[in-house]
């Protein structure tokens, strides 16, 4: 049975919260391999990150990044932080932007299985983002149109 929408919507605020939380701190925490694997849930699905094995404190002072070696799961590193090896709280952010868009399509963000240019769930989607009638087209049918357009095109735009 797949989740509904509105438990998608609240493990989805779950787990907004609990990178706000992190992000906030007066040591700043830099998640570092963000995913859905790494989102757990209870009985009531409340969401409960884990597995902060990679986590790094953020940076301090003036310093508006962290230099490190490039680690994490594909498909769900920032871009930027695989290019420069720079890690900046909002490359938890791009993570927590790929899990929504699973929550969203009901696709997996890396699945070698699919056909090529469809394989990197982000490349494939982002085209289907601009509106409201091209990302009906990619939401998971498993919701069966049960879920606000409007609120997944807020979503998606995020």
């Amino acid at each position: 049975e797949p989740l509904s929408w509105e438990t998608r919507m609240s493990i989805a605020l779950g787990v907004a919260k609990g990178l706000a939380f992190l992000h906030s701190s007066e040591k700043q925490v830099i998640y570092r391999d963000f995913k859905a694997a790494n989102i757990l849930l209870d009985a009531n699905y409340n969401a409960k990150l884990s597995d902060f094995g990679l986590a790094k404190l953020g940076p301090s002072g003036e310093n508006s990044h962290v230099t490190t070696r490039i680690v994490g799961t594909y498909g769900y590193a920032a871009p930027e932080y695989v290019a420069t090896g720079h890690l900046y709280v909002n490359s938890d952010v791009y993570g927590f932007g790929v899990v929504l868009l699973e929550m969203l399509t009901g696709l997996r963000a890396l699945d070698v299985d699919r056909p090529n240019g469809q394989q990197k769930l982000v490349d494939w989607a982002k085209p289907y983002l601009s509106s409201k009638r091209r990302l009906r087209t990619i939401m998971d049918r498993r919701l069966e149109d049960r879920y606000s357009l409007k609120a997944a095109f807020e979503l998606a735009q995020l």
